[in-house]
């Protein structure tokens, strides 16, 4: 997760930006609806956005928390929100997996949204226990051919055990899942050797590979991480098709005028170029992205096959 330290001081950078004309099409106070608890990785990037587009629009940006069903409650409310602009979301590709997951989701995250612009991504990486021998992810697929392997994940669809199942897949091999609720005490069982392998943020598991706690034996990336240059990609270890990451981005509901839309992803994707928003965002593991909203558009409606098919080829569901 990034640091709140770090993270207030990008935050007031960014507010202390050039303010242009106002309003833009912005009348009143905005909502930045974020459906996790705070704290979380998606809160925290909110949190940072807000304060920009306030300083920008000269109107209120204002971050609600609304939490549960996996992000299906605060993502349902802003599916049904009017398209005015006072609405917004702050969103996880978890969004576009939870309609596989799920029997009823009460949202399509391709037609109940108008996407704005991704905003960061992050790599993963496949990591073990030190105890486990295996030294890379081929020794590690070999190893669970011969023995049951456990590994964690901070819940239940999430792109963690998602990016699991789907390296079982490719690689053909039997693990059992162990959902944990949040990424710290499965981590704590994976220092601890209760559980072989775990996906980690790269950024989380630098530290604790430094310390000699876990092994990193590929990344999810279709490059390698700048962040772990000497760690291989999941194709070059033999599995292609095996790539998982994590990215957050900002939706607004379906409808929204194409005005609105180009003044927030034109702000957004400058505020994406700020040299303290590149250095602490990559700080913590996060790759700015930017772009068009069609880009990110053809990302959520490819994500959302690519893992509906993911999920009923491994029979999960979170009903």
């Amino acid at each position: 997760m990034v640091q709140r330290r770090s993270l207030v001081a990008l935050a007031a950078a960014c507010a202390a930006g050039p303010r242009i004309a106002r309003g833009q099409g912005f009348d009143g106070p905005v909502t930045i609806v974020v459906p996790f608890t705070p704290g979380t990785g998606v809160d925290i990037l909110a949190r940072l956005v807000a304060p920009f587009l306030q300083n920008r629009f000269g109107q209120p940006f204002v971050v609600e928390n609304r939490a549960g069903a996996s992000g299906n409650i605060g993502t349902q409310a802003v599916a049904r929100a009017a398209p005015d602009g006072r609405t917004l979301m702050l969103q996880a590709n978890t969004f576009v997996m939870n309609p596989g997951l799920f029997k009823q989701v009460p949202y399509d995250p391709v037609g109940s949204f108008t996407p704005v612009i991704r905003l960061t991504r992050g790599d993963l990486v496949l990591a073990v226990h030190p105890g486990t021998p295996a030294v890379d992810a081929k020794a590690f697929a070999d190893l669970a051919r011969t023995r049951t392997l456990d590994y964690a994940s901070p819940g239940i669809g999430t792109p963690q055990h998602l990016g699991m199942e789907l390296f079982r897949l490719v690689a053909r091999i039997p693990l059992n899942h162990i959902p944990y609720r949040g990424s710290a005490p499965a981590i704590q069982d994976l220092i601890g050797g209760r559980v072989a392998a775990m996906v980690l943020p790269v950024h989380t598991a630098i530290p604790l590979a430094s310390g000699g706690q876990i092994r990193m034996l590929s990344v999810g990336s279709p490059q390698r991480s700048a962040a772990v240059p000497d760690v291989p990609t999941m194709a070059e270890a033999g599995f292609p098709g095996a790539e998982v990451d994590l990215w957050y981005g900002l939706l607004a509901p379906a409808g929204l005028p194409p005005a609105l839309q180009e003044s927030l992803r034109a702000a957004l994707d400058e505020w994406l170029r700020l040299p303290a928003t590149k250095d602490q965002l990559s700080a913590q593991g996060m790759v700015t992205v930017g772009g068009s909203s069609a880009d990110f558009a053809s990302v959520i409606a490819a994500d959302r096959d690519r893992w509906a098919s993911v999920i009923r080829q491994a029979g999960l569901s979170a009903d």
